[in-house]
């Protein structure tokens, strides 16, 4: 039997009663699956087996839908699928079912192939199909472990899904550091070992410098929202969760930080609670002057950046 961290169990080791895995592993199959293991290795393999055949979400059909996902990705990529995690609103806990992204990391034992990529670019197609509802909501990373230890000093292909974008292949390297730090600290493991087993440890000093050259980047990437008011809110309430990061060092969900900055920032209040309404708004609503609120918007990220970058 391989260690944890090495490689997951295959599914044939999950314990099962009746057609589906026991959730939680009662202590019979903990006893049985961590047996003759060194003391030092049985509590991270009781942490993998917990974590694959735990439930990620308090949402039964985002459950089942995961499960599907999990199940195509691992069709096409067998044992070259080291491991998928849980990150984002979904974990952060201002998850709205109506409107909210589900955010994932696949971690693949070496970059995705032509034929695995194909593949996977139909396979995200199929499933768009089969679950309009998510249609263009679903954000997946599939990134090499090599990708994961050296994204500080190397830039790595990286194959990608998120909305508005299709199935793609983007370079990945230090610029992606908030992310892997959000999978760290908060992801929820589907499948696999602990992230923390697989991505290169990051501090929480870095984690917060580099919310600060982000933030010199702002402006630019607000300027893509003018038409979007949806993406508008949601450029103000990343300014307000970046600023609460900054100041306190640690991250929360959208909406708490929201919250923290309306006190904070008094003459922005309104906007910012302009912002959480924008959230629920659709986002190609005929009957909104997108353009009409976009100075503030620009002039409220531009205020944050600069608070920001001023220390």
């Amino acid at each position: 039997m391989r260690i944890p961290g090495d490689t997951p169990p295959p599914a044939s080791l999950i314990p099962r009663h009746g057609l589906r895995p026991c959730t939680p592993l009662c202590n019979t199959c903990l006893s049985t699956y961590t047996c003759g293991l060194q003391l030092a290795t049985k509590q991270a393999w009781r942490e993998v087996l917990y974590n694959v055949t735990m439930r990620a979400t308090e949402y039964s059909d985002i459950n089942d839908l995961l499960d599907d996902l999990l199940s195509r990705m691992r069709a096409i990529l067998g044992q070259r699928l080291v491991g998928l995690y849980l990150y984002g609103s979904l974990v952060w806990g201002d998850f709205d079912h109506d409107i909210s992204d589900i955010d994932m990391l696949a971690a693949t034992a070496t970059d995705v192939n032509e034929n695995e990529f194909a593949a996977l670019g139909q396979m995200h197609k199929d499933f768009a199909a089969a679950y309009p509802k998510w249609d263009n909501r679903i954000e997946v990373q599939y990134l090499s472990l090599a990708g994961l230890r050296s994204f500080r000093t190397a830039v790595t292909r990286m194959a990608a899904i998120s909305p508005g974008d299709p199935f793609h292949v983007i370079e990945a390297g230090k610029d992606w550091l908030m992310n892997w730090y959000f999978v760290q600290e908060n992801g929820v493991t589907l499948f696999g070992p602990p992230a923390r087993t697989i991505i290169a440890p990051i501090s929480k000093e870095e984690f917060v410098q580099s919310v600060v050259d982000h933030a010199t980047q702002w402006p630019e990437w607000v300027a893509a929202t003018m038409n979007s008011r949806h993406y508008q809110g949601y450029a103000i309430l990343t300014a307000c969760r970046a600023l609460y990061t900054f100041r306190n060092g640690v991250q929360v969900s959208k909406k708490r930080a929201a919250e923290w900055a309306q006190h904070e920032l008094p003459q922005w209040a309104d906007l910012i609670g302009n912002a959480l309404q924008w959230r629920q708004q659709a986002r190609r609503a005929a009957d909104i002057d997108h353009t009409a609120t976009y100075p503030e918007t620009m002039r409220f990220v531009e205020y944050v950046s600069d608070l920001i970058q001023a220390g």
